[in-house]
């Protein structure tokens, strides 16, 4: 069992607003330093991380809406379709019931199970047959009130929305790229589907205290509170470790290993986790549970500020009315691990801060490490101080899990928080990714390959019981079989194909794998499905002339209301990736480099860049290997330790370049 480091008793808070609020860190952390180049124009990626859906509950009608309530949606000219939902599968399914069409004035619906077992049982070896009998929720208990988190009529798990409802989904599919081939990398709910974004690997699990099942062969397959975060059970009473540091009380897990964080520290990369309710409501005196707000004045230790615990019980109303508290222990990946938790859930000094690591030495009761509250997402954006990489879980009400959530009031999330982005300065360096964590045990007719085997007598049943693949090799790790689920995935962009359905096979781990590539961090090793995802690159056209225009909508609507294009010249957007051709700052100079034996030399026709200093940089199986320092025209000599093939590329005024590949003897 591992323990924090550092004694978190003690610690000190910070007043605001009549609340004493866990503490805000004093030191800056933004170093002077560049920035780490990316090896594509895409200098800023935004993955909206939202909840429990299947491709075809969202997407299986793409781009036929029905169109007779709601907002009308009519697609555009030679819009491609989908692998989804044919005739013969809306009107002779092979399940119990035929899949139905859910308005807008259905988009609250009851929970489905979407647990690893029968998500297995409903796939029933490919035959996609068993969703009523095996994924149907139990909360699904009655027909007659719409928009309630019980409203679940029969077959309801065989249901799916179209355009009318999912509008600005489908609007962005119009406009940007849309995968039908994606996947849940692992069957099972949020915790492992989180974990695998920012992993690729869910083996390493430890569960505290020993002994508790979510971890059975040290693979988390179902959802746990993480045991670097105070704000795990707390409703339930802290304890403390053999250290005398307080943890979460009941039962939690912890995960060992690397995660994607961990790359990007080593790297310098700048990133943030971003999570509705992260800030605390309220601090609690060690050994207890949660206190709210109106405990303030009869809570001694609370209003005396030596509280030592956070509670994170912020709540918003839901389209149906129902109060849902926003933040969701068992949805922040990051706080399974020492290495990346924020487990006070401190804020940081200043926007500035933002997406810089802590300083060193910095003691974990004061550490923010990255993880942060949704607030400051728009906080840094506004304030020119966006990270390079920047994970976004909107608070539980907007996050599109059923019984919590719903597709209108996730409509309003992305769309507010996508206007903002294509309407800074950022726009046209970025790359947004929409995906979700599971898919909550909605139907969905497409079975995904079976890469990672597992037989568990205990938890799978895909093909028989105890069995999930049919590899006669025993599996590396169980309890990790997949892929899982198919599930939407959406890429926003001005290099992204327009109006573009692509069908690679990807994953959950291919996000990982991306951010990865671009900026040259390496694999997260240990199993991680990272090394043998499907790419992302077949979204995006780095080459075109034609950039893919910002696109604002009505969050209410979903409807488009301006079309913004996209400037090849924009400030702070690149130069010329490829080869200086294109729309990619298509106006600066191409750059031309000659190499001969160890010494490259780079040159331009542009009078005003003739000596301007460069970084040369060389990349070797996903890796940043070398990163030399120049000027235009001038020699710059290589590390003589480089041996092998490399990719190469140039550094200049901000932007990267890809110019050739080398071999180094």
């Amino acid at each position: 069992m591992r323990h924090y480091r550092r004694l978190l008793l003690g610690v000190p808070v910070a007043l605001a607003a009549g609340a004493a609020l866990i503490g805000i860190t004093s030191s800056s952390a933004s170093p002077t330093k560049a920035l780490p180049p990316s090896f594509t124009p895409i200098k800023h990626v935004v993955v909206i991380f939202d909840e429990n859906v299947s491709f075809d509950h969202y997407f299986g009608t793409y781009p036929h809406a029905t169109n007779t309530d709601g907002s009308p949606f009519h697609a555009a000219k030679n819009t491609p379709g989908v692998n989804g939902l044919t005739p013969a599968l809306l009107e002779d399914n092979p399940n119990e019931y035929n899949p139905e069409r859910l308005g807008p004035e259905q988009a609250l619906t009851c929970d489905q199970n979407h647990s690893y077992t029968p998500e297995q049982q409903a796939f029933d070896g490919g035959l996609m047959d068993k969703f009523v009998q095996d994924t149907t929720g139990s909360g699904c208990t009655q027909s007659t009130t719409p928009d309630s988190s019980s409203y679940g009529p029969p077959g309801i798990v065989m249901d799916y929305f179209d355009g009318n409802t999912v509008t600005a989904l489908w609007n962005y599919a119009q406009h940007y790229s849309l995968g039908d081939n994606f996947y849940d990398t692992a069957f099972g709910p949020s915790s492992p589907g989180a974990i695998n974004l920012v992993s690729g690997q869910t083996n390493g699990a430890v569960s505290e205290p020993g002994g508790t099942p979510f971890a059975p062969n040290g693979t988390l397959y179902t959802d746990a509170e993480p045991y670097y975060d105070l704000c795990s059970n707390n409703t339930t009473a802290d304890t403390t470790d053999s250290s005398g540091n307080p943890v979460p009380g009941g039962s939690t897990v912890q995960l060992t290993g690397q995660n994607v964080g961990n790359l990007m520290n080593n790297a310098g990369v700048t990133w943030g986790w971003f999570q509705g309710g992260f800030a605390p409501t309220a601090t609690v005196p060690a050994g207890s549970g949660s206190v709210t707000l109106s405990d303030a004045g009869t809570n001694k230790a609370y209003a005396e500020g030596s509280a030592a615990r956070p509670a994170c019980t912020s709540t918003h109303d839901n389209v149906g009315g129902a109060a849902v508290q926003d933040y969701v222990e068992h949805h922040e990946p990051f706080q399974y691990y020492e290495s990346t938790a924020n487990p006070m859930h401190n804020a940081p000094a200043s926007v500035s801060d933002v997406g810089y690591s802590d300083p060193a030495g910095t003691p974990i009761d004061k550490a923010v490490n990255h993880q942060y509250d949704i607030s400051w997402f728009s906080k840094a954006l506004e304030a020119g101080n966006l990270p390079q990489v920047s994970f976004l879980k909107p608070p539980a009400y907007q996050n599109a899990h059923a019984g919590n959530s719903d597709p209108l009031d996730e409509q309003k999330f992305l769309v507010d928080t996508i206007n903002q982005i294509e309407q800074s300065k950022y726009w046209s360096s970025t790359a947004i990714i929409i995906t979700y964590d599971d898919s909550d045990g909605w139907y969905d007719q497409q079975m995904g390959p079976i890469i990672r085997q597992s037989d568990d007598p205990t938890l799978d049943a895909l093909n028989a019981p105890g069995k999930c693949g049919s590899s006669a090799t025993p599996p590396a790790q169980q309890d990790r079989c997949g892929v899982g689920p198919r599930l939407p995935v959406l890429v926003i962009s001005p290099y992204a194909k327009q109006n573009y359905v692509d069908s690679t096979f990807t994953e959950q781990a291919s996000v990982l794998q991306f951010i990865e590539d671009n900026w040259g961090l390496g694999r997260i090793g240990g199993g991680s499905a990272d090394a043998g995802a499907g790419s992302l690159d077949s979204f995006f056209d780095f080459r075109t002339k034609h950039l893919a225009p910002a696109v604002i909508m009505n969050d209410n609507t979903g409807e488009v209301t301006k079309v913004i294009p996209t400037s090849g010249s924009s400030p702070g957007s690149g130069s010329g990736w490829g080869g200086g051709g294109g729309g990619y700052y298509a106006n600066l100079p191409k750059i031309r480099c000659s190499v001969a034996g160890r010494s490259v030399t780079c040159s331009t026709t542009k009078a005003g860049d003739r000596s301007a200093r460069i970084a040369l940089l060389l990349r070797q199986n996903y890796k940043l290997s070398s990163n030399q320092t120049g000027h235009l025209g001038s020699k710059i000599d290589l590390p003589k330790s480089l041996h092998g093939k490399y990719t190469m590329a140039v550094d200049l005024a901000g932007s990267v370049e890809i110019i050739r590949k080398v071999s180094l003897r």
